[in-house]
C-alpha cells in the first residue's frame, strides 16, 4: 500500500496566492484552507484604540492541509516553503503527518485510491 501523507502548514496570508501557485505546479491534487489565529516568535504587536493601549499576540495566519499519496510530500513541503519564505519571523511553520487511511464517500474507494 502506498503511503498516504498529510501536509500541514500555517503561512502568512497575503502568501497565499503564491503557495497555490507553486501546488499548482508541481500537481497537489487538492488543499484545504482556514483562517487561524497563533503565536510564535513573531513579535507582539502593540496599538492604541480610543485611548487605550491593547497588545495583539495572536497573528492572522492562514492554514492549508494538502493530503497525498501520489506524489511525495517532501515535494509539497518544498513548493510551501519556496513560495511562503520572507527571511522574516512569522513566516510560519510546515508539519508532515501520516494518514492511516482514507475514503472517499461518493465512491467508497479506500487507501490511495481516495486522495
Amino acid at each position: 500500500m502506498t503511503e498516504i501523507e498529510m501536509v500541514v502548514a500555517m503561512i502568512r496570508p497575503e502568501k497565499l496566492g503564491a503557495v497555490k501557485k507553486s501546488l499548482a505546479e508541481i500537481g497537489a491534487p487538492s488543499l484545504t484552507v482556514t483562517n487561524v489565529s497563533g503565536r510564535g516568535s513573531q513579535p507582539a504587536k502593540k496599538g492604541q484604540w480610543r485611548g487605550e493601549e491593547y497588545t495583539v499576540d495572536l497573528h492572522q495566519k492562514v492554514k492549508i492541509e494538502c493530503v497525498v499519496a501520489d506524489i511525495p510530500a517532501d515535494d509539497v513541503v518544498d513548493a510551501i516553503s519556496e513560495a511562503a519564505n520572507t527571511g522574516e519571523k512569522g513566516d510560519g511553520k510546515i508539519f508532515i503527518l501520516p494518514v492511516s487511511d482514507a475514503v472517499q464517500i461518493r465512491t467508497g474507494k479506500r487507501g490511495p485510491e481516495a486522495v
